[in-house]
């Protein structure tokens, strides 16, 4: 694997990305609309959307697949870098199918090529290379190697004075919740600040009310929680000990899929600029309500221009202590 060039990014994002096939015309339809996925490749394009230098680090087969999402990267001035490639392996895809019961997602990532990668595979000096590092629960549950692969890197980023950025994203479909839980609460305790979504926070700690859970991830020592609500908004909790609660905007939703991601990225963004975290968290609020306005993942994450756009025009939201 090559190292990212000498200067530094702002942001990168450690995990396993896919290739998408979704599909269209109803459930009897025989044609796939290709699309991409994966948490942290979709965060580390919001960010990049957003301004900020990101990079991605992973592994992908040496396969067609592998190619279209060097492109995607390359199209989104997202560094590739950090991105290593595996004759032996092949890259992942997943199928979306659609029925009157909903939609189902079908994986085709056992031994991966990302599942493959090792702590060998991360570019050295990890800490001179970026600011921030973002990954995700799903990073820690691809394989034992991506896990202790995540855990090197943050501990890297720890030592050389970097900041971990940590979104929970919490599936059940790839391991058990008590082994879910002991890693990503391992990964939380060495991170500067946690991403969760209200439902994941909820299947981790069991509790049901936002500020139990907000406490939860206080106690382990996280400065910095963005509590993600879906179409409630969020809330920040910062290294004050302030809470603040921002409404969601009202736009016309058709896909939230990626949401979450794209709140990461924009907030990383935000932060990386040098922005307080309430006005990057009201920056973050607004690029996630826009990207649900679109379906997929990718394709309706906004670009800078967009969200400046749309809190000129409405205004934004007026965070209340929470």
């Amino acid at each position: 694997m090559t190292h990212p060039p000498a200067d530094r990014l702002d942001i990168l994002c450690l995990g396993e990305a896919m290739v998408e096939f979704n599909q269209t015309g109803g459930a009897d339809s025989e044609q796939y609309l290709r699309g991409f996925g994966g948490d942290t490749s979709n965060c580390a394009i919001a960010a990049a959307r957003q301004g900020a230098r990101t990079g991605y680090c992973t592994l992908v087969g040496s396969d067609p697949f592998g190619d279209l999402l060097l492109d995607l990267w390359r199209r989104e001035q997202v560094d590739t870098a950090a991105v290593g490639r595996r004759a032996d392996a092949a890259t992942a895809v997943y199928f979306v199918t659609h029925s009157d019961a909903g939609h189902t997602f079908t994986y085709y990532r056992r031994d991966s090529a990302a599942s493959r990668i090792t702590p060998a595979d991360l570019p050295g000096d990890l800490a001179a290379r970026t600011r921030f590092l973002q990954a995700s629960g799903i990073s820690l549950a691809v394989s034992p190697g991506m896990r202790a692969t995540v855990m090197a890197a943050i501990a890297a980023m720890r030592s050389g004075g970097g900041r971990v950025a940590f979104d929970t994203n919490l599936r059940l479909k790839l391991w058990p919740l008590d082994e879910a839980r002991a890693a990503i609460t391992a990964a939380l305790r060495l991170s500067d600040i946690a991403l969760p979504s209200l439902d994941d926070a909820r299947g981790l700690t069991g509790l049901d009310e936002a500020a139990a859970n907000i406490a939860w991830f206080r106690d382990l020592g996280v400065p910095l929680i963005a509590l993600k609500c879906g179409g409630d908004g969020m809330l920040l909790a910062d290294a004050d000990g302030g809470t603040w609660r921002l409404p969601g905007h009202r736009v016309d939703s058709v896909d939230a899929t990626g949401a979450g991601d794209c709140f990461d990225g924009a907030f990383l963004a935000e932060l990386a600029r040098g922005v307080k975290p309430l006005d990057a968290a009201v920056y973050a609020n607004a690029a996630a309500a826009l990207t649900t306005t679109g379906y997929g993942a990718v394709a309706p994450i906004p670009h800078r221009r967009d969200v400046e756009s749309f809190l000129r025009e409405t205004g934004g939201v007026t965070p209340q202590p929470a």
